[in-house]
């Protein structure tokens, strides 16, 4: 048998549409959506701000006329020309500044000039860029070539051949590699003995470079100054320098007219010779 009806049980019928529910928060049409509209429009207009600023700094380095490249000096040059180092960096005038490659100008300078030790390109805002050089200074002379046609090499402080002269240049002393049939030569190589003399050179007490005319090296443990008056020293190797030349000075001191003197054994130097 069927049961009660709708009206019997004394419910009602919904013939009606149902009453629509509040949105809740987060939903399109939400409280917290209207929110997150109302925030975001003033980061659009600051990152619409950034990106207008960003543009115009890439278009002023670029694009404009105000920082380009109108002027360029070379300073600090002593053997070389101002000339010879602004030819070399070949620094176009006109270009933006901020496109100019210091590091491979840099590279290029010191590459096709030798003389140079070291070079800083600088950027002088607004249209300037200036060349610092700092030149090699040659602490020895190495004779080459045939009797007639001898030049010399300029050696520095690092043991580097840095240039070529055909004239001594005044003031250096004359380096000697007489080691061609030495056992020192196969086993140290060249560059190694070469080092050895400059090590020895730099190291010697201000009284005696100024006197220094000849390094002569033979091997590596047989290395002999020549100083003005015909006076020479042998030193043997080039370890202990700082024992030697003190050795040296109160060897000087105390025998003033010796014509040889031997450091090679600081703790039992000689002196002979009048």
């Amino acid at each position: 048998m069927a049961g009660p009806t709708t009206r019997e049980r004394g419910g009602r019928a919904q013939t009606g549409p149902a009453t629509p529910r509040a949105p809740r928060e987060g939903r399109p049409g939400g409280r917290l959506h209207r929110l997150r509209t109302r925030v975001s429009r003033p980061g659009v207009l600051l990152l619409a701000a950034a990106v207008l600023l960003s543009g115009g700094i890439v278009w002023v380095l670029y694009g404009s006329d105000w920082l380009r490249v109108e002027q360029v000096r070379a300073t600090g040059t002593r053997v070389l020309t101002p000339q010879q180092v602004l030819d070399t960096a070949a620094v176009p005038t006109g270009i933006p500044m901020i496109s100019v490659d210091t590091g491979a100008m840099e590279d290029r300078l010191r590459r096709e000039l030798p003389r140079i030790d070291t070079i800083d390109v600088v950027r002088s805002w607004p249209h300037g860029i200036g060349l610092k050089v700092t030149e090699r200074k040659p602490v020895l002379l190495l004779a080459e070539g045939p009797s007639g046609a001898v030049k010399f090499t300029e050696v520095d402080r690092n043991g580097v051949r840095f240039a070529t002269v055909t004239k001594p240049t005044a003031g250096v002393p004359r380096l000697e590699l007489a080691s061609a049939r030495s056992p020192s030569l196969r086993r140290f190589g060249e560059q190694r003995l070469l080092a050895e003399a400059v090590r020895v050179t730099g190291g010697l007490p201000a009284a005696v470079a100024r006197n220094l005319t000849v390094v002569k090296v033979t091997s590596y443990d047989s290395i002999t100054l020549e100083l003005g008056r015909d006076r020479s020293v042998f030193w043997g190797s080039g370890e202990s320098g700082e024992a030697k030349s003190r050795a040296l000075v109160a060897l000087m001191k105390a025998v003033p007219d010796a014509r040889h003197f031997d450091v090679s054994a600081p703790t039992a130097p000689a002196a002979s010779g009048s």
